[in-house]
């Protein structure tokens, strides 16, 4: 299979992309649909059945990525091991994850900036570390929509479009994070609710 990256994705490594468990998939197309079905069981389990107490941790961060990607990648909820085009060296991913799990219960209990901020400052910092070899992003934006659902707030609309395949609205999407990358998290502000 050959793989197709769009602006902003992070290529997968040779190891890595033997992960791949169904053997029908031959395109990215086919590769593409099957996350996207994997991640809709996921946001089932994770909006109706999961018992979300405290999920500031590690190990759920690790576990909904695992969700998200069972039946698609072996190492799925694994940290990666290997450095790519974004995201902090790997033998940093624990610590920083740590840092910003404990900011963030900081800032919900003392209700440093509102809701909508925190997640999207939430979000914006876990695609910054990268922990995972793919599906960052998406991780990042259930993370920030389940921080917004714990505190009663609605789920972000990220444009109102898949920020899967190349658009427009992922341009935006990813300039936003790249502004935030500078400190200045207005455009990504903007984005979440448009």
């Amino acid at each position: 299979m050959k793989f197709e990256y769009i602006p902003g994705a992070t290529p997968l490594d040779p190891d890595e992309i033997a992960g791949l468990m169904p053997l029908h998939i031959t395109t990215q197309g086919q590769l593409n649909e099957w996350e996207a079905a994997n991640i809709l069981k996921a946001e089932g389990w994770l909006f109706s059945t999961f018992n979300h107490g405290n999920f500031l941790t590690i190990d759920f961060v690790r576990l909904l990525h695992k969700k998200m990607f069972e039946d698609t990648w072996k190492w799925a909820g694994t940290f990666r091991n290997t450095g790519k085009n974004i995201g902090v060296d790997s033998s940093k991913i624990t610590t920083e994850l740590r840092n910003i799990l404990e900011d963030a219960a900081y800032q919900i209990i003392k209700q440093t900036y509102s809701a909508d901020e925190i997640a999207y400052r939430f979000h914006h910092r876990l695609v910054w570390v990268h922990p995972f070899a793919n599906g960052n992003g998406r991780h990042a934006r259930l993370m920030a929509d389940l921080l917004l659902a714990q505190a009663g707030e609605t789920r972000f609309t990220w444009g109102k479009q898949k920020l899967e395949a190349e658009s427009l609205v992922r341009t935006q999407y990813i300039n936003a994070l790249r502004e935030a990358d500078k400190g200045d998290y207005r455009p990504l502000a903007v984005f979440v609710r448009s």
